[in-house]
C-alpha cells in the first residue's frame, strides 16, 4: 500500500510534467496570429520542444544510472511549467524557443528518474499494474493540457497562459517536501550490474523493444493528428471530432491499467502481442463502417493499442534492470520522439493519395510493431512448459 501511494504522487508529478507538453501546439493558432509567424516558423517551436525533449531523455538516463547524476523531480516539473507557461510573454523568436527548449528539459530530466523511482518501488508480481498507474498520469495530462491551454488563452489571451505555471508551482513544492534527495548512485548502492557488462542479448532485445515501441507511437500519433480531420471530412463538427478522439485516449488509459494487471498473471510478451494484434481489427472496421459500429471500434482500437504502452515499458525494465534510467528515455524519449516522425510520413501519404489511404497505411507500422515485439527474445510465462505444468 506504502508503494502504491508513492507511485500515485508520481503518476501526479507525471500529468502535471506531461500537461506542459501539448500547450505549445495549442497555442500555435494564437502565435502565428499575434506574431505573424509562418506556419513553418511557427512548426519550429514545438519541433525544438519535441527534439529537446526526445533526444536529451537517454542521456539524462545515462547520467542517472552510471554517474549518480540527478536533479530533484521538483526541479524538473518547476523547469517545465515555469519556461512552457511564459512563452506567451515573449516577443522575441530566438527567446520562444529558447523557453521551448529549456522547459523541454524539464520534461527530460523527469521521466528517467522518475520511471527509474517506480522500478525500484514496483515488483515484479505487480510491475506491470504499478507501471501502468505512473503511465496514465502522463496520459490523462496529455489530454488536459490542450484544454486548460485553450481556456487560459480564451479568457485572458495569449498572456494569460502564465497563469499555467500555478499547478507546476504548487507541483513542485509539495514534492520538494514530501521526496527524498535522488540517490547519489542508484546502480553502484544497489548492487546492479556495472557499466560494460550487459549482454549482447539483451542489448539486441532493448532495441527490437524501442524499435517496435517507435512503430507503435507512429500510429498513435498518426491517428490523434488526423482523426480530427478525417472526422470533420465525414460532416462531424470540429468539437465533436476532438471529443471522439479525446474518448479513444481516456479508453487507452483503461486499457493501460487493465493491460499492465493481465501482464502480471500471463506474461509481458503476451500480452503486448495480443493488445497489438487485437488492435487492428477495429481499425479496419472503423475505416469501413459509419455510425455507431465504427465509433465502438475506434474505442476498441485506442483500447487495446494504448493498452499495451505500460506493459513494455516494463518490459524494458525487467530486461535492462541496471540501466532503468537509460531504457526509460529511450522508451519515453527516443521512441516517442522517432514515432512522431513517423506523423510525417503518414501526412505525406494523404497529400499523394487521401487521408483514408494515409490512415489505412498505419496498419503497415502496427504490423511492424507487432513483428518487432515478437522478436524480442524476453521470457513467456503462459505459454512455458513449467507454467502450464503448475497450472
Amino acid at each position: 500500500m506504502t508503494r502504491s501511494r508513492a507511485i500515485f504522487g508520481l503518476s501526479a508529478a507525471h500529468l502535471i510534467t506531461d500537461l506542459y507538453s501539448p500547450v505549445l501546439p495549442a497555442i500555435l493558432p494564437l502565435l502565428i496570429l499575434e506574431h505573424g509567424y509562418s506556419y513553418l516558423t511557427a512548426g519550429i517551436i514545438v519541433t525544438v520542444f519535441q527534439l529537446t525533449s526526445s533526444f536529451t531523455q537517454p542521456i539524462v538516463g545515462w547520467l542517472y544510472d552510471r554517474k549518480g547524476i540527478a536533479i530533484h523531480i521538483s526541479y524538473s516539473v518547476l523547469l517545465g511549467s515555469v519556461f512552457i507557461s511564459a512563452v506567451g510573454l515573449l516577443d522575441s523568436y530566438p527567446l520562444i524557443l529558447a523557453f521551448a527548449a529549456i522547459g523541454a528539459l524539464g520534461h527530460a530530466f523527469f521521466h528517467p528518474s522518475a520511471l527509474g523511482t517506480v522500478s525500484k518501488l514496483a515488483e515484479d508480481r505487480s510491475r506491470g499494474r504499478l507501471t501502468s498507474y505512473f503511465v496514465v498520469g502522463g496520459n490523462l495530462g496529455f489530454a488536459i493540457g490542450p484544454v486548460l491551454a485553450g481556456a487560459a488563452a480564451g479568457i485572458f489571451g495569449l498572456e494569460g497562459m502564465i497563469v499555467l505555471v500555478v499547478p507546476g508551482l504548487i507541483t513542485a513544492f509539495v514534492l520538494k517536501r514530501i521526496l527524498p534527495p535522488p540517490a547519489t548512485n542508484p546502480v553502484h548502492a544497489e548492487g546492479k550490474t556495472p557499466e560494460g557488462s550487459v549482454p549482447r542479448t539483451t542489448l539486441i532485445a532493448a532495441g527490437l523493444l524501442v524499435l517496435g515501441s517507435a512503430f507503435r507511437a507512429w500510429a498513435i500519433f498518426a491517428t490523434m493528428a488526423f482523426l480530427p480531420t478525417y472526422l470533420t471530412e465525414r460532416g462531424f463538427s470540429v468539437v465533436s471530432a476532438n471529443l471522439m478522439v479525446t474518448v479513444m485516449l481516456l479508453c487507452g488509459v483503461v486499457g493501460q491499467v487493465i493491460g499492465g494487471t493481465i501482464s502480471d498473471r500471463y506474461g509481458r510478451k503476451e500480452y503486448t502481442l495480443f493488445g497489438v494484434a487485437a488492435a487492428i481489427p477495429p481499425f479496419w472496421v472503423f475505416l469501413h463502417s459509419q455510425g455507431t459500429i465504427a465509433f465502438m471500434a475506434l474505442f476498441l482500437f485506442g483500447f487495446f493499442l494504448w493498452s499495451t504502452f505500460s506493459v513494455t515499458i516494463a518490459m524494458a525494465h525487467e530486461l535492462v534492470p541496471g540501466s532503468v534510467g537509460v531504457v526509460s528515455g529511450l522508451m519515453l524519449g527516443l521512441a516517442v520522439g522517432a514515432g512522431g516522425a513517423g506523423v510525417a510520413v503518414s501526412g505525406y501519404i494523404a497529400d499523394m493519395f487521401s487521408l483514408q489511404s494515409a490512415l489505412f497505411g498505419l496498419l503497415v507500422p502496427i504490423a511492424m510493431a507487432f513483428l518487432l515485439f515478437f522478436l524480442v527474445p524476453f521470457p513467456w510465462r503462459l505459454f512455458r512448459r513449467d507454467a502450464r505444468e503448475v497450472a
